[in-house]
């Protein structure tokens, strides 16, 4: 499946799509604290819009290494009154919620949010699928071995494509036995793997087309590819570039980025790359 209709708007992924970073977060790891002001969210949102983001993904808790929860309420609150804010500014865009509570992220559908962005796929909340069947909108699993506060101390595989793919072909199943296949897939890239980890992956990111549903990469800025550039997040866009371009001819669908013009300009390249193909 590649074609969404949610809530009467068309997310065709047969062709890749931006989705844009948006944190209202204080502690994540490139932007934390800049989007908690409501005019700032709303200037940041209209210039990702404007420069082709099909998709906002709106996170409340950071999910960097080491990161800890942050209160219930507080990642409730903060998700109700963006979604709120944003909706009532840009009524026909398609917001994405990063949380692994089904409570939370059944509160922000009800109220506007039209994807589910789980980074646990159901792992740190076991009612999440019971609420994803419920609701019937999109629902992104990612893979995460561990939680965000240790994930990075020492993640071990033995083979970690295969490992990554058993995991969500597992997940898969048992949402397709609640009748649901509105699904997106993300390797997880960064979460619980080291750098050679996620470069395995993303060599081998055509594997995860047998699973049959569209493939969503978030590499944005991280430090797979700041600490092979001996620089810092913020210097990291043209490498994030180069990964981006990577990720794209390897059957990527989703480019989850904090950059949306650099990352479109990406797909319109590789696009017409492949137009000319004889």
């Amino acid at each position: 499946m590649k074609i969404f209709n949610i809530k009467g708007k068309i997310l065709d992924l047969s062709t890749a799509k931006v989705m844009g970073i948006l944190n209202i977060t204080d502690d994540s790891f490139f932007d934390g604290g800049v989007y908690l002001n409501k005019n700032k969210m709303l200037e940041k949102c209209e210039k990702m819009l404007l420069e082709g983001a099909s998709i906002i993904d709106i996170g409340a808790q950071s999910s960097r290494p080491s990161a800890k929860p942050i209160d219930f309420e507080v990642e409730k609150e903060r998700l109700l009154t963006a979604i709120t804010n944003i909706k009532h500014h840009f009524p026909d865009i398609i917001i994405s919620v990063d949380t692994y509570n089904s409570s939370i992220a059944k509160s922000c559908i009800k109220n506007g949010a039209d994807i589910i962005n789980d980074i646990s796929a159901g792992e740190m909340d076991k009612e999440m699928f019971e609420v994803v069947a419920e609701l019937g909108v999109p629902y992104i699993m990612m893979h995460m071995q561990g939680n965000p506060e240790m994930m990075q101390d020492n993640p071990q595989y033995k083979n970690v494509t295969k490992e990554v793919l058993v995991f969500l072909e597992r997940k898969i199943k048992q949402l397709k036995t609640k009748g649901f296949e509105q699904i997106i897939i993300d390797p997880g890239f960064g979460f619980g793997k080291t750098m050679e980890h996620n470069y395995e992956l993303l060599n081998n990111l055509r594997c995860f087309e047998k699973l049959g549903f569209p493939i969503l990469v978030g590499a944005s800025r991280k430090s797979m590819i700041y600490n092979i550039l001996d620089t810092t997040a913020q210097k990291a866009l043209n490498g994030t570039t180069a990964i981006n371009m990577m990720a794209l001819l390897n059957g990527a669908n989703i480019l989850r980025v904090h950059d949306v013009k650099e990352a479109v300009e990406c797909i319109k390249i590789v696009n017409f790359a492949k137009s000319c193909k004889k």
